[in-house]
Formats: C-alpha cells, structure tokens, sequence
C-alpha cells in the first residue's frame, strides 16, 4: 500500500493515548445515533462490524461509537502537523481503497449539526476523496481542543510521517498553546525530554537551511551539526557545503567543531580528474540557485551535471527553477 515505516514508538496509538476509559475487546455496534452500514455492491467502505481481527481490526473504546459517515461531514484537522503529502504514496493509498475499501477508519470528534472535525487519518481521508468515496468508516469519539494537536501528532509519529521541521514546529505549538513544558510533553508522548529540545532547536536554523532539511537534501543530523555553529552565516556556508561535497554528519560536525578556518575533513578516496576550468565555480552556483546539491563530473573534455533530489515535489520545485515543465 504504503512505503514501509521506517520508524514507530513501539506501541498502540491506544496505549499512547492514555485516556480514562477502558477500551473494550471488541468493535461494538453503534447505539442509536447514526447506523453503521455494511459494504453491499460495488461500495468501497469498510464493514461495520469486522466478523474476526485483522491488521485492519481497530478496537473502539469505550464512549466511542463506529460509524459510516458522509465525506463531506468531515473537514479537516486545523492543527494538523503535517503539511506535505506525498503524491506517490497518497496515489499508492488510493489504488488500495478502490481495489479493497478503506480498511482502517478515521477519527474524528462531533462538532453538531451533524458535522465532524479529523482527529487522525487526514491521508486516509484525501485518499478517500480521491477515489471518489461518499462515505467512509469512522470512529466518532469527543476530544478536547487541548488534545486536538497531541493526537494528531502522535498518530504521525508513530507512522514516521512527519519531516524534522513539521516535528519541530508541533512540538512548539503545544509548548506555546497549552502552557506544556518540555518535561510534561515528555510524559505525554513517550519521548525523552532531549530529544524533543534537540529537535525544537532545528526552529532556529536560517530559513534557507530549513528548507533543505524539509526537502530531505539535509538530515536531521547534518541540521544539528550546523546549530553547532554560532552565526547564521556560518551556518548558511556550512549547509552549502555539506550539500556540494555530501559531507556525512560525523565529517559536518567535525567542520562545525574547528571552525570555518579548521581543516578539511579527511577527503574520499577518489580517482583524480581534471575538470574545465570553472567547474567548480558553476557547481556551487547552481547548488546555491536550485538549494540542492549539483556535481559537475567527467573530464576536460566531456562529463556531465548531476542535480539531486530529495523527492516528487522537490523535482517539481528545481524543474520550476529551471524554468522546466515536467511532463508526467
């Protein structure tokens, strides 16, 4: 369906969660209200009641009911951390609901008038529209605007969804909104107090070297080896030059540590070639202009310009820079 997760927390997102309620063994029918429908035809939407568990099986807890619900009674979650889908697997996701159905509901909270508000599963809900679906399972439970942003955050981290800077800027908002403290969010959402301060201080990076992080073209851990750099200057030339010379994090922190007058970092064992003159010079432009990393290779006589990419949308950005129009 999707990409495989490359990380998790190593627990259900209902242990995570920690409410009061118990939850109960199995999904229950939804009492009064708004009647669950089972698939019939050609409908692509989940049963109501799952005859046995599977992966899919989604235990409902207690004060909570499963329901279908129209996809246009759902709009999305406004503190949603995430900003970026990926078109490719959002696209794998649709191919999967209308080839089998949405197997894993959505949570959403009532806001009256027979409206409702995400909770978690936003790319479920996209994919849904996308492939056309009126309605879709759901599971309908009250949650508190204070814990509107916690949930939704911790359903992407558990599903490594969430780029460096999208983590780092959740975390800030809950500190800032809810008064939470560093220890307190620690608590909340089963990570150590450091790491959640480490990753807050990617917040301080220059926009430049932000934007290289959210693209993938810089690693979380290449963007705390530049924070070891005191100036944002500093930190701007060092970026560019772990992106033109794919410096790994160990050979950036050495940088970082000796200063911008320090010495090289121990060089890759390559075979020497003699480049045009001017080579170098037109690789670091372009790496400045297209903020990703751009070798010039070969010869004096032939080579070639090798442009990286982190991804689909960040293809699209440099073939605009260029000017391109990408035909799919």
């Amino acid at each position: 369906m999707a990409t495989a997760e490359r990380r998790g927390l190593g627990r259900g997102l209902g242990e995570l969660f920690q409410r009061t309620e118990t939850p109960e063994p199995a999904v229950a029918p939804p009492d009064g209200g708004e009647p669950a429908r089972e698939r019939s035809g050609n409908a692509v939407s989940a049963p109501a009641t799952p005859e046995a568990p599977s992966e899919s099986y989604v235990p409902v807890p207690a004060g909570s009911r499963f329901v279908e619900l129209p996809l246009d009674a759902i709009t999305p979650n406004p503190r949603q951390p995430r900003t970026e889908f990926d078109d490719d697997a959002l696209g794998e996701l649709v191919g999967s609901i209308l080839e089998v159905g949405l197997l894993q509901p959505v949570v959403v909270r009532p806001l009256g008038d027979d409206r409702y508000e995400l909770v978690m599963g936003e790319r479920r809900w996209r994919a849904s529209r996308q492939a056309g679906l009126e309605r879709i399972p759901a599971i309908v439970r009250r949650t508190e605007d204070h814990d509107l942003l916690r949930d939704a955050l911790l359903e992407n981290l558990h599903r490594a969804q969430l780029n460096p800077l999208e983590e780092a800027a959740a975390y800030q908002q809950m500190l800032e909104d809810f008064g939470c403290t560093q220890e307190e969010l620690s608590r909340r959402i089963h990570r150590s107090r450091p790491q959640i301060s480490n990753t807050i201080r990617l917040l301080r990076l220059p926009s430049s070297v932000q934007r290289r992080v959210a693209a993938g073209v810089l690693s979380a851990g290449h963007a705390r080896a530049i924070l070891m750099v005191p100036d944002a200057a500093g930190q701007e030339r060092l970026a560019q030059r772990i992106v033109a010379e794919g410096l790994s994090v160990r050979s950036a922190e050495e940088l970082a540590a000796m200063g911008e007058q320090g010495q090289e970092p121990p060089p890759r064992r390559r075979r020497p070639r003699e480049l045009p003159e001017g080579a170098t010079r037109v690789s670091e432009v372009l790496t400045d202009r297209l903020d990703t990393r751009v070798r010039v290779e070969g010869s004096a006589r032939r080579g070639r310009i090798v442009i990286d990419f982190a991804s689909a949308e960040d293809l699209d950005r440099i073939a605009s820079l260029l000017g391109v129009a990408r035909e799919i």
